[in-house]
Order: C-alpha cells, then sequence, then structure tokens
C-alpha cells in the first residue's frame, strides 16, 4: 500500500523525534558517495535509538510500501550505501543507525564481544583492546566505517591473510526483517550445529535481506610482539615465492603480506603529507611484511631477519621497522593509497582476485589491456597478495578526463576488459568490496543462472514486497 508521503513522514518523526529526523536538503550527506560518484533522493533519513524503533520504522514503512536503505557509515565502494536518483527509483526512507552505539558486552574469557551494529570498527577495536584482546578485522575506513555496514557487506582488509574475513569473525546477529519481526541471533558458541547457519544469509548481502542492528564478534588473544619490514622484491613472481617462504618459515605469525607497485608508492608520497619513502632506492614493487605473536619483540624481529636473510637473491632492498613510530609510518603509507589515488586524478578501482599463481598474468595483461584503451592512463597497484586480492587502479589525468568524449564509456570498456581477464583466470570481479549498484551487470553476465535464481528466491521469501535497499546486488 502506498500513501502520501508526508503521512509517513509524520509517523516517522513520532518514533523517532523531531531532532532525529532529516529532509530536503539537509540529507546531502546521506545521499552522496563519499567520493561524489553517486547522489540520489531519499524520502528523509531516520536515526532509530535502538532496535525497537528500527523494527517500528520498518514495520511502518512496510504498511506504506515505502522503501528501506539501511545506513552504517556510508563508506561503501560500490555505491551500495545510497540511493538511486528519484528519476530512476522510488525515494527510500534511509535508516542510519549512527546513534546504535552500545558496547554490550566483552567476554575476555569466550573470546567475544557484542556490539550495537552504529560502533564504529575503530570503536569495537579499542573495547577489546582493554581487555587484552583482538579484534582483528582492519581497513583504511575503519575509523568511520560501522560495525554493521561493515558485516553487511563482509569486509576484508589487510588481515584477512591471518583472520579470514569478517564472515569469519561473526558468531552471532540481531537482524530486522523486512516484516518489521527481529531476528535474535546473538549468539557466541563456536559449535551450534542445529541447521542452517542464518547469520550467513545477512554477512555480504548489503542490507537487501534484513536490518542489522547488534553483532557478536570473535576475538583473538592481542599480540604482544610486533616485527614489520618493507621490501623490494625483484619481480612478482619473487614476491610470491617471498610469500612461500615467509608463511613456512613464521607459520600463524605471517598477519600481513602487502603489495604496491612504484606508481601506487608514487602517488602516495606526492599527495599525503608527511611521509617518505622506506627504502633509499625506488623499486618497481614494494611489499610490507609484518608479523605479529604473543612472544618476545627481539625474537620476533630476529625470525623476520631470519626469512629476509634466507630470501637472498629474491629481493634487492629491505627496512627493518626499529621501533613503533616506524611500524606506524609504513602502514600510514599503506593505508593511504585510496587518498593518493582521489588527488592524482579520476580513478576507477578494480577490486579483484585470482590464484596467487595467476596475480603477475592478470596483472600483466590487465595493465596491457587498459593502456590499448588508453595510453594516458597512471595504473597504481596495491593488493592484500597472501590471499590474492588485488586493487588494480585506472588514474587518468583530470585535464584528460575533461577532454574525453564520452568518458563514461571508456570504463566501462576498461571494465569489460578487466572483468573478462579475470573469468578468464578463475577469479572474482569482487574480492571485499561487494556489488552495490556497480556491478549489476558483472552479476548478470558471470553468475551462472543457478546461483541469481537461488538469491532471488531468497531474496523474494525474505523480503517479498522488494523493499529492502532495491536496485543492489541483484540484477533486475
Amino acid at each position: 500500500m502506498s500513501t502520501e508521503p508526508r503521512t509517513l513522514i509524520q509517523a516517522l518523526r513520532t518514533i523517532v523525534g523531531t531532532d532525529h529526523l532529516i529532509e530536503g536538503d539537509d540529507t546531502t550527506p546521506y545521499v552522496t558517495e563519499w567520493r561524489g560518484r553517486f547522489r540520489g533522493d531519499a524520502l528523509c533519513v531516520v536515526k532509530p535509538a535502538d532496535r525497537d524503533q528500527v523494527a517500528a520504522i520498518v514495520s511502518l514503512c512496510v504498511q506504506h510500501g515505502a522503501p528501506v536503505l539501511p545506513q552504517g557509515g556510508n563508506t561503501s565502494m560500490c555505491g551500495g550505501s545510497v540511493p538511486y536518483p528519484a528519476e530512476q527509483a522510488r525515494p527510500p526512507v534511509i535508516i542510519n543507525l549512527s546513534r546504535l552505539r552500545r558496547i554490550r558486552q566483552v567476554d575476555a574469557l569466550n573470546n567475544s564481544i557484542e556490539v550495537d551494529a552504529g560502533c564504529t570498527v575503530a570503536e569495537v577495536q579499542a573495547a577489546a583492546a582493554a581487555v587484552e584482546r583482538l579484534y582483528a578485522v582492519s581497513f583504511g575506513a575503519e575509523g568511520s566505517a560501522q560495525i554493521g555496514g561493515s558485516v553487511a557487506t563482509n569486509a576484508g582488509g589487510t588481515g584477512v591473510l591471518r583472520y579470514g574475513n569478517t564472515r569469519d569473525n561473526v558468531l552471532g546477529l540481531e537482524v530486522v526483517l523486512p516484516d518489521g519481526s527481529v531476528w535474535e541471533g546473538l549468539r557466541t558458541l563456536r559449535k551450534d550445529n542445529t541447521g542452517y547457519d542464518l547469520k550467513q544469509l545477512f554477512i555480504g548481502a548489503e542490507g537487501t535481506l534484513g536490518l542489522i542492528t547488534a553483532v557478536t564478534l570473535k576475538l583473538h588473544p592481542r599480540p604482544t610482539a610486533q616485527a614489520m619490514a618493507w621490501v623490494a622484491p625483484r619481480s612478482l613472481e619473487d614476491a610470491l615465492a617471498l610469500l612461500a617462504l615467509t608463511q613456512g618459515h613464521c607459520g600463524a605469525s605471517l598477519n600481513a603480506f602487502e603489495i604496491l607497485n612504484h606508481t601506487q608508492l608514487e602517488h602516495v608520497l606526492t599527495h599525503v603529507p608527511g611521509l617518505r619513502a622506506p627504502l633509499t632506492q625506488p623499486a618497481p614493487w614494494n611489499l610490507l611484511i609484518e608479523l605479529s605473536d604473543r612472544s618476545d619483540a627481539a625474537q620476533l624481529q630476529a625470525k623476520l631477519e631470519q626469512v629476509l636473510t634466507q630470501a637472498g637473491e629474491l629481493i634487492t632492498d629491505a627496512a627493518l621497522a626499529s621501533n613503533q613510530a616506524q611500524c606506524e609510518q609504513f602502514w600510514r603509507i599503506r593505508s593511504s593509497v585510496s587518498e593518493g589515488n582521489k588527488k592524482s586524478g579520476m580513478s576507477l578501482v578494480f577490486d579483484v582476485a585470482v590464484p596467487l599463481v595467476r596475480v603477475p598474468q592478470f596483472i600483466a595483461q590487465a595493465e596491457a589491456a587498459v593502456r590499448l584503451l588508453c595510453p594516458e592512463v597512471r595504473v597504481p597497484v596495491v593488493g592484500h597478495l597472501g590471499d590474492g586480492n588485488m586493487h588494480l587502479v585506472i588514474v587518468i589525468g583530470w585535464a584528460h578526463w575533461q577532454s574525453l568524449s564520452d568518458p563514461q564509456a571508456l570504463l566501462q570498456t576498461m571494465r569489460d576488459a578487466v572483468y573478462a581477464i579475470v573469468a578468464e583466470l578463475g577469479g572474482t570481479w569482487s574480492a571485499e568490496h561487494g556489488i552495490g549498484r556497480m556491478l549489476l551487470k558483472e552479476m548478470q553476465q558471470y553468475k551462472s543462472s543457478v546461483e541469481l535464481n537461488l538469491m532471488r528466491t531468497i531474496k523474494a521469501t525474505l523480503d517479498p514486497q522488494g523493499l529492502f535497499n532495491p536496485g543492489k546486488v541483484l540484477p533486475a
């Protein structure tokens, strides 16, 4: 049933209060993607105070036939957290969860934490650290990304090699379903073999099946020692050989194995103040290797030094971090890649994964393909080499971008070329960022009809009116 919008807005105001309902031009920060690439329209933005208000809002929207867009920190990399323009779709009610901020319970013995969905990832990390535990999911936007959104998108990050994606660190969920009912699945058990694992339906679903209001997460013993090195491998093949060597020698203490090419490092050093190159001579490829453990720091440092000594002719140079400040400097370079690329020009970011052995082949073929289409591009490459997740970035200088007759057509042609290579190499076109509204074409092209039909059946069962984050994840 569809009713007059003012009637719905007034009813929503009675639930959240006047101060927590936003209309008109004031909705701009909530309907605009953080990079400015997508902008849409919303009926209004509501900020509920708790789970019960969320359920009441959803029930009301269902009664009025109004679309619902769950929103966390609005840090999506694929346009999943902002609405479409009004001419493309009905403006939704945005349910922003920034007021749901309680750290409900921390259980150090059970290595678990229960939190409201509006807590930022950094706040969860801090609450875990207060009891000498670690919430291991870490990525560049963790200071503003909310935990509910990170679960809804199955965020990856720099610790996947050791700790897994967000999916691997979720024990239970509390979810408001599209009919306004609540699934209370906040469990802390490691073993619960009592039927379907329902939480997995909502992890990575990007708010299309339900609205996550609280999460129980897995914690880990907090490492007491850290060792880091910035390393220049001779080639990508040698970087992979060094990965195997490090894993064999260091085992579970290998926490991160990140890679940047020279172009990516150059973009960061040029556009982000206060950073300098870790090595004296520029190198085609740069590795950031981190070990962490509950052991003696000197022993961990010695272990990393031994790996680099054994690496022999695999590397040309290396710098070991000698103190915490240097470790933070290394990580700041890695976490500043988006800022560096954004300031360098118009950037198209690919979030792909291929089998490790095919990473060199993918990068060579993809870079050649995009340069054939536009010789003026720069191609920063950054990625989580340890798990095969690579971010190939196409940067077009602003002057050249503005001179293009049909820039969007060029970007789509580049996407088609790169994703065809990924598919041929047995990879995925979305490793950690999700689908949102950007990759609907690829879902239709590369997902089998069996997979798409299963997903549509689940969607139709849980959300028969199609009101939850419509137009995202599933192609029409």
